[in-house]
């Protein structure tokens, strides 16, 4: 009798980027810019990019959010969905790594719809806020400093109008969230964002076992 072979889990992501994602050239050429650094693996998969963008769509966003931009993959793939005079705010610290993101955008003519803001992203976002912008984003997606995620978490619930998506990244934390031996404060910030977030009236929500866990909500 035949051995069945096994598929590893590298295979079957290997086959979920060939097989169900829609990667344009520029896409591919930033990932493998950025897969060639030695954090290239804080970068979304293609399968994020894909969905995150299939979301932007479904829901007719014109105006989206983004907390942690680092190479810009998220960002370009969410503002190629956007209609035409649609933005993208993209929030992120380093100025090394979205240059990269820059050229990537431009290449795909794409900067006119990116608006990127340059620091600490809670600083960022209470601006945005005391600047009349609360209910203005029908998409907030999120994937920055694990320690700050409620503070994210709390001003996007301002700055997303209601009926409209705020999206988290790295719920799991490499599945640490479940351990409960593991204390590390990302691990225990993100425990109880999950917790909160589980008993939070204000939003309807879902935790997806995607990638490293990713929570949906909508805000009510």
């Amino acid at each position: 009798m035949q051995k069945e072979k096994k598929v590893s889990d590298m295979e079957i992501r290997q086959y979920v980027i060939d097989t169900g994602t829609r990667q344009t050239q520029i896409q591919k050429d930033l990932r493998a810019e950025t897969m060639a650094m030695a954090n290239g693996m804080m970068m979304v998969s293609p399968a994020c990019g894909e969905f995150l963008a299939l979301l932007a769509k479904l829901i007719g966003a014109k105006r989206t959010l983004e907390v942690g931009t680092f190479t810009g993959y998220s960002a370009l793939s969410v503002a190629a969905a956007l209609p035409e005079g649609g933005e993208v705010v993209a929030c992120d610290m380093s100025e090394e790594y979205t240059a990269i993101a820059r050229r990537y955008w431009a290449r795909a003519g794409l900067s006119d719809k990116i608006n990127l803001q340059l620091g600490e992203a809670v600083a960022t976002l209470d601006r945005l806020i005391a600047n009349g912008e609360a209910d203005t984003f029908d998409l907030a997606f999120i994937d920055a400093d694990k320690n700050d995620y409620d503070a994210y978490y709390e001003r996007c619930l301002k700055l997303v109008r209601p009926g409209g998506l705020i999206v988290f990244d790295n719920m799991f934390w490499g599945r640490s969230v479940a351990d409960a031996d593991d204390n590390r404060p990302e691990t225990v910030a993100l425990r109880q964002l999950n917790i909160k977030i589980r008993d939070d009236e204000r939003v309807d929500m879902s935790l997806i076992p995607f990638g490293d866990g990713m929570t949906f909500l909508r805000r009510r």
